[in-house]
């Protein structure tokens, strides 16, 4: 949750919307950020360390125990859909 929150702030000192440091905009019917970086926490994944929104899913690199993973994750519901190791 802190990475997310700095990632805004140093989008907001560069003039940048929340969105923009997104490839893309959210769907319709998605969960705010904040609810799904929890969701995610929550299931054991932390440090999240970046997300962003890729062809309608969310894209999310972070840690569970020493291993960096990336996961895709359905931004409505919050469900991950996939989870790699990320080289």
């Amino acid at each position: 949750m802190k990475q997310i929150f700095l990632a805004v702030m140093v989008g907001a000192s560069l003039g940048l919307s929340p969105l923009s440091l997104a490839d893309e905009r959210p769907p319709e019917g998605a969960k705010p950020i904040s609810e799904l970086a929890k969701m995610i926490e929550e299931q054991g994944y932390s440090p999240i360390t970046e997300i962003s929104f890729d062809r309608g899913q969310l894209e999310v690199e972070a840690y569970k125990g020493t291993n960096k993973r990336e996961l895709k994750v359905d931004p409505r519901s919050g469900k991950i859909l996939s989870d790699r190791r990320d080289d």
